[in-house]
Order: structure tokens, then C-alpha cells, then sequence
């Protein structure tokens, strides 16, 4: 193909249906490339798929923007969570000696880190914001080792189209695809401005995703489950998220 690169030829398509209001011309597009969300059905679903495909053919590799320390907020906002259950409290008291992710899934060699093996592992550091669907956003440095770390310590198969990830708070789990799970900037975040990550803020460890809102950075991390299907998880909508009204993929 002489000019034009597979995938600008793609995403023009994409764009030019759009533009036609050719939402299902786009539809299919998405289809045949594995582009549908999982709550890609009811009333919002040619939208959600829309937005998904188009923000995946344009910005796969795009990068949130990483502000200067000058700009970290001076008084950031911790989002109000439920009461935290008495097992986590049991945690704390201990100061997490014991707390464990756990890896699984579509993986060759399963395992389990504690907090300590994480925080061993190489780190990353970002000066990035979290947006708050609600309208708030604060700026911070965000530490923490890389998911894709994690993920290659554990061996992704093939098949692998997605990660859920769990909270130590049972109704709290989310997931992303591997475009966002191997990203460079995705974190297992473990500190928070030069500290360890407040609980407040989700400590001892939050999925970071700034390429997407808040409720994308599940805070108090348990487990990473590798798959290839999201509908086995909860309703199939790929997350509590769209299970109250939110849309799974949530871009920014």
C-alpha cells in the first residue's frame, strides 16, 4: 500500500463514516477490527463503540499529559469511598505487611506480590491529572511499577484481550484492554508526592490509567485476572461502571 499506512487508511474510515453520520458503516468497521466495547449494546451502544474504535485507531499510543512539579495541586481531593471493611483496617494496622496482589488468568506462570516485592520492582514517575467524571481534577506524582512489569513477569498469552482488576472492596472491579494495560504510563501505584499512597487516595495501591477518568483508577488493588472475554465478569458489561450508568470505556 504506497502513501497511506494500514492503519491512517482504517481510521480515516472511521472518521469519514462518522462524519456522514455512517454510524453503521463505523459499526462494522469496529466489528472487524475486535473494536466493541463490552456494554456496546442498548440504547447508547453505537456511541460507546464509536468512541472506543475511533480513540483506539487515533491515540493507541498517545500519552496523557505530564505537567511540571510546580503544578502538583497543593490541596488534592481524595473522592469520598464507603466505610472501608474491617479486613482492610486489619491491613492497615499491620501496615500492609501482608497485602498481596494476586496475578491470574491467561497467564504461564500465575503469581502473587506483596507490597514489598512490588515496591522493588523498576518504578515509574509521573506528574499526571485525575479527572473526575463529576467535573474535579487534581494534578500529583503518581510511583509505581508499570503493569506491563507485571505483566511480563507473569507471561500474557496470546489470547489475552483485557485486564480486570479488583479492590479489596468486593462491588470495586474495572477493566481495560491490553492498550491501556501495556502502556507505559498505566501504574500499580504505590506512593504519592514522594510518600506512600495515602489511604485516602487509594493506598497501599491504585491502578493508575490517566489516559481515562477516575473511576478508571480503582483504589485499594487485590487482583489482576488476564482474559479474553469480559462477559463472564459480573453482568458482561466489562466493569461495575456501566452497571450504574457510566460508560466503560471513558477516554480522555
Amino acid at each position: 500500500m504506497t502513501g497511506i499506512s494500514r492503519r491512517k487508511l482504517i481510521s480515516t474510515g472511521v472518521g469519514a463514516a462518522a462524519g456522514v453520520s455512517g454510524v453503521a458503516v463505523a459499526a462494522r468497521l469496529a466489528r472487524r477490527y475486535g473494536l466493541i466495547p463490552p456494554d456496546s449494546g442498548g440504547l447508547y451502544g453505537p456511541g460507546e463503540t464509536l468512541t472506543y474504535a475511533a480513540q483506539r485507531f487515533l491515540t493507541r499510543h498517545s500519552m496523557a499529559r505530564e505537567f511540571a512539579r510546580s503544578q502538583i495541586s497543593k490541596q488534592p481531593f481524595p473522592d469520598e469511598v464507603g466505610p472501608l471493611s474491617e479486613k482492610f483496617w486489619r491491613f492497615e494496622e499491620r501496615q500492609f505487611v501482608d497485602w498481596r496482589v494476586t496475578v491470574d488468568g491467561l497467564v504461564a506462570r500465575p503469581a502473587s506480590f506483596s507490597l514489598s516485592e512490588l515496591r522493588s520492582f523498576p518504578r515509574r514517575s509521573q506528574i499526571t491529572q485525575l479527572a473526575c467524571e463529576e467535573g474535579w481534577s487534581y494534578i500529583a506524582e503518581w510511583i509505581g511499577v508499570p503493569l506491563s512489569h507485571i505483566l511480563n513477569l507473569v507471561a500474557t498469552l496470546p489470547q489475552a484481550r483485557y485486564v480486570v482488576y479488583r479492590s479489596i472492596q468486593p462491588d470495586w472491579w474495572d477493566s481495560i484492554d491490553m492498550a491501556d494495560a501495556l502502556h507505559p504510563q498505566t501504574l500499580v501505584t504505590h506512593a504519592m508526592n514522594g510518600s506512600d499512597l495515602p489511604v485516602a487516595f487509594g493506598g497501599p495501591l491504585r491502578l493508575r490509567v490517566p489516559r481515562q477518568l477516575g473511576y478508571k483508577n480503582i483504589k485499594y488493588l487485590t487482583q489482576l485476572t488476564v482474559t479474553d472475554n469480559l462477559k463472564q465478569f459480573g453482568k458482561g458489561l466489562g466493569s461495575a461502571s456501566p452497571e450504574g450508568g457510566y460508560a466503560w470505556y471513558a477516554g480522555i
